[in-house]
C-alpha cells in the first residue's frame, strides 16, 4: 500500500475535536449516566482473556443473577444489544418446524415473529393492538391450540408502555428464558445484554437435532467463554472490555442501592411524572395504572399535534431528548423513560415544562 498515491484524503471532520452536546435523555433508552459507570469508561485496557478480565466477568454474573433473581448458572452477557439477546434466545431453543407462541403486542413481539420465520419454526402470533396485553386465559387457549416448544412474552414492552402482568399465571410465572438490554435494565451504556437460561432451556439447547444457525450466538460457546459450564474457557469472540468496565458498575450500583430500593425509586419518579403529564392535560396512552411500565411512559400525541414538532422542539429549545413511537406504536405516542441516575423527581419537573411550552408554541391543525 505504501507504494500508491493516497485516493482519499483525510476527512475535515475528524480532524477536529470531538464535540458532544449536554442533553437529558428521557426517552426510552439510552440515557445518561452516573459519574461512577462513565469513569470507569475512561480505564486502562486489559486483554479479554486475561484472568482479570475473567475475574470481572464473574463478578458480572453474579450481578445479574441478582438482579434477575435467579441462581441459574447459565447467565451471561452477550456482546450485542437488547436485540441481539432476543435472537440468542430464539437461534438456541427453536429448530425449523418447532410450534413457536408470540404476544405480538408491540415491536419486539413482532420481532421474535420475523426471527422465527427466518428460522423456519411454525409461529403463532397472538396479535394485539399497541396497548394490549395477554390474560391467563388468551395464553392458554393458545397453548393449548399449538403446543408450542417455546411461549414468548414482552414484559416490559418499551414501544407501547405496557407492562405484561404475569402475577396469578401460576407455572407461566416459571420463566425459562430472560434477557434485557444493558441500557433498559441497568442504565449502562448500549451494546451489551443480559441473558439468563433455566436448566430446563439449557437441557432443551444442548439436545438439539440441529446446530445453531449463528455461530456467533451459539450458547455453548457462549457458555464456555463466561465460565459457565466448569470447562477451560476457550475464545470465541473478541468481547467489549471498555463496556464490560461499565456494566460491571452499573450493577455495583443497583447492588449498593438494593433492588427494592431501585423498584421504589423507579416507581415513585413514573407517578409523579404520571401526575404531571395529566395535569398538562395530556392522556396517557395505557389507561390501567397497574399496567403502566415504571420507567417508560407513553402519552398519547395530542389532538392535532404532529409529534416530530413536539419531540423537536422539546430538543431545540430545552436539549431534553424524548421519543416517538416504535414499530406499530408511531404516530401514536410519545415515549419519556426514567431509568436509573434519570429517575428524579427534578427531571419530570423539566421534562413536563418542556412539554408545556412545546404544546404553547408548536403549530396545531384546525379540527
Amino acid at each position: 500500500m505504501a507504494s500508491h498515491k493516497l485516493l482519499v484524503t483525510p476527512p475535515k471532520a475528524l480532524l477536529k475535536p470531538l464535540s458532544i452536546p449536554n442533553r437529558l435523555l428521557l426517552g426510552p433508552g439510552p440515557s445518561n449516566l452516573a459519574p461512577r459507570i462513565m469513569a470507569a469508561g475512561g480505564l486502562q485496557m486489559i486483554g479479554p482473556m486475561s484472568k482479570d478480565m475473567y475475574q470481572i466477568m464473574d463478578e458480572i454474573k453474579e450481578g445479574i443473577q441478582y438482579v434477575f433473581q435467579t441462581r441459574n448458572p447459565l447467565t451471561l452477557v452477550i456482546s450485542g444489544s437488547g436485540h441481539c439477546a432476543l435472537e440468542a434466545a430464539l437461534v438456541n431453543v427453536l429448530e425449523p418446524g418447532d410450534s413457536f407462541l408470540v404476544g405480538a403486542n408491540g415491536i419486539w413481539g413482532q420481532r421474535a415473529v420475523d426471527i422465527g420465520e427466518r428460522i423456519g419454526a411454525r409461529v403463532h402470533p397472538m396479535t394485539k393492538d399497541p396497548g394490549g396485553h395477554y390474560t391467563l386465559q388468551e395464553v392458554e387457549e393458545g397453548l393449548a391450540q399449538h403446543k408450542p416448544v417455546l411461549l414468548f412474552l414482552t414484559h416490559g414492552e418499551s414501544s407501547t408502555g405496557v407492562l405484561q402482568p404475569l402475577d396469578g399465571f401460576g407455572e407461566l410465572c416459571h420463566i425459562d428464558i430472560l434477557y434485557s438490554g444493558s441500557q433498559k435494565a441497568l442504565n449502562a451504556p448500549p451494546g451489551t445484554s443480559l441473558i439468563s437460561f433455566s436448566d430446563k432451556a439449557k437441557k432443551k439447547m444442548y439436545s438439539r437435532r440441529t446446530k445453531p444457525f449463528s455461530f456467533y450466538l451459539d450458547i455453548k460457546w457462549l457458555a464456555n467463554f463466561w465460565g459457565c459450564d466448569h470447562q477451560p474457557r476457550m475464545y470465541h469472540h473478541t468481547i467489549p472490555v471498555i463496556s464490560l468496565y461499565s456494566l460491571r458498575e452499573s450493577l455495583a450500583l443497583i447492588a449498593e442501592q438494593g433492588l427494592e430500593n431501585s423498584w421504589r425509586q423507579h416507581r415513585e419518579a413514573a407517578a409523579y411524572l404520571h401526575g404531571r403529564l395529566q395535569a398538562l392535560g395530556l392522556q396517557l396512552f395505557v389507561k390501567d395504572p397497574a399496567l403502566r411500565l415504571p420507567t417508560v411512559t407513553t402519552v398519547a400525541v395530542p389532538a392535532g399535534y404532529d409529534w416530530r414538532d413536539i419531540v423537536s422542539y422539546v430538543m431545540d429549545h430545552f436539549d431534553i431528548e424524548i421519543m416517538g413511537g416504535l414499530g406499530p406504536s408511531t404516530g401514536k405516542v410519545l415515549r419519556i423513560g426514567l431509568l436509573g441516575c434519570n429517575a428524579t423527581r427534578e427531571n419530570v419537573d423539566r421534562v413536563t415544562e418542556a412539554l408545556r411550552a412545546a404544546l404553547q408554541h408548536c403549530p396545531k391543525k384546525k379540527l
